[in-house]
């Protein structure tokens, strides 16, 4: 199982925010770009992964939405903008209340460090990707491991308190698009169930 959290400081938390422009939008393009390649391969859906997203813009922050393969998930590359606004349209106002819009989507009011907490709590090895980490490669991946990364400017102030208790690994000794970061650590984790079946 490959496990993301992808945070975002500016990415609309309501549905009606969402028009045809995706960058003023909180960089909803972004998104988008970092969906497609956590789930999408070649004529594929992968069946492994688990995406949270953490969305912190206006206007009902915190948001968090957990995708996971389902038989009825409702997505395509086409048209995953449109998935996201009926998620956001669903979203509660209030805590402790957690919405299933669609098949493998749920929506709950959730901060980034309510969920870290919770991952940590769940004993998930959490990992920040970060350009001065550890080398991925020089990591044993167990398959309990969640990857966190940023938006495209990284997190605010007000989060680096739970990020200093987070291991750092790298990907690249390139600073990479948050959607190339993923690639490469799919890439990691399929190479070595690739290693574990010979």
């Amino acid at each position: 199982m490959a496990e993301f959290v992808y945070y975002s400081k500016s990415a609309v938390t309501a549905g009606n925010f969402i028009k045809d422009n995706l960058m003023e939008a909180g960089r909803m393009d972004i998104v988008i770009n970092f969906l497609i390649a956590a789930f999408f391969i070649s004529n594929d859906i992968r069946n492994d992964t688990k995406l949270h997203l953490i969305f912190d813009g206006p206007p009902n922050a915190p948001l968090h939405i957990l995708m996971k393969y389902d038989d009825g998930l409702p997505i395509s590359k086409k048209d995953v903008a449109g998935l996201i606004k009926r998620i956001l349209f669903k979203a509660p106002k209030e805590k402790g209340k957690v919405v299933n819009p669609a098949p493998g989507c749920f929506v709950e009011k959730k901060s980034f460090e309510a969920l870290i907490e919770e991952l940590n709590e769940s004993g998930k090895n959490v990992f920040l990707l970060d350009k001065k980490g550890k080398d991925i490669r020089d990591l044993k991946l167990a398959g309990n491991e969640v990857f966190v990364i940023g938006d495209q400017d990284g997190f605010p102030e007000d989060k680096k308190h739970i990020l200093k208790r987070i291991d750092k690994i790298s990907v690249s000794p390139k600073m990479l698009f948050a959607s190339q970061a993923v690639t490469i650590v799919h890439n990691e984790i399929d190479r070595n169930q690739d290693r574990q079946q010979i």
